[in-house]
């Protein structure tokens, strides 16, 4: 990042009180942050309270969108209007939309200059299965070792993890895997837990995560987390929930 700015911690985080009860959530190395939002309508201010913790560990500068899980260039509008009219932040849309956008050396190189990156929600398979083993995977992670924020709502989130539930194929698929051992649920209701106790079931998978709309998990460096709102830890599929952050 070219901006060495330093930016202020979120007064909207909750910290968790300590390591013994804080998960073990190994991510990839790197000075930046990590935000997995439950999902919300940005437009009802339903991701506010997220928005503006992950916000707080941004430096200034351009936030990236990417539609990839969407295919929609009106949502990336419409973020752009959002986070300007709100917290007065410049957003540009990084258009990955296909296999070979994702391979294009200009759409990596776009994320040089930005500050954060937001993944925006939709289908799980698109994101996964357009991005998968590209250079733009490769480059996302490379602007996370380098200090930059990664953002990823809903169906996004889910695609960080070893595995996701695929709408389209109806069973698990394989994730980005940028939590090693871990799956996501968004849009979660702990009343309705099925579908994410079957996704653990899947090899290596360690623990899950559940994030409801509006709350998110941020992912910091050497091991720090944040929580925004509250949200649920299983370290089996068998096992009670251990609750996250506070409501």
């Amino acid at each position: 990042m070219n901006d060495t700015q330093e930016p202020e911690s979120s007064p909207d985080s909750n910290p968790l009180p300590s390591e013994s009860e804080a998960p073990r959530i190994e991510r990839p190395p790197g000075g930046g942050w990590i935000a997995l939002v439950g999902g919300g309508e940005f437009s009802f201010g339903e991701t506010a309270e997220a928005d503006s913790a992950w916000l707080a560990h941004t430096n200034p500068g351009t936030v990236g969108f990417v539609p990839t899980a969407s295919g929609s260039t009106d949502y990336g509008d419409l973020f752009a209007e959002y986070l300007r009219e709100t917290f007065e932040r410049k957003v540009e849309t990084v258009p990955v939309f296909r296999g070979r956008d994702a391979r294009r050396r200009k759409n990596c190189d776009r994320l040089a200059g930005l500050s954060a990156v937001y993944l925006g929600g939709g289908v799980v398979d698109h994101l996964v299965d357009t991005i998968t083993g590209t250079t733009f995977a490769e480059a996302l992670l490379d602007h996370l070792r380098g200090g930059g924020v990664v953002v990823a709502i809903a169906a996004a989130a889910q695609a960080l993890g070893a595995f996701a539930h695929s709408p389209l194929e109806r069973e698990a698929i394989f994730g980005l895997a940028w939590l090693r051992g871990g799956v996501i649920e968004p849009n979660f209701d702990p009343g309705h837990d099925r579908r994410l106790r079957r996704t653990m079931e899947e090899p290596g998978v360690t623990f899950g995560l559940g994030i409801p709309a509006g709350s998110a998990i941020l992912l910091g460096p050497d091991g720090v987390i944040e929580t925004i709102g509250v949200s649920f830890l299983l370290d089996d599929s068998e096992a009670e929930f251990r609750v996250l952050g506070e409501g």
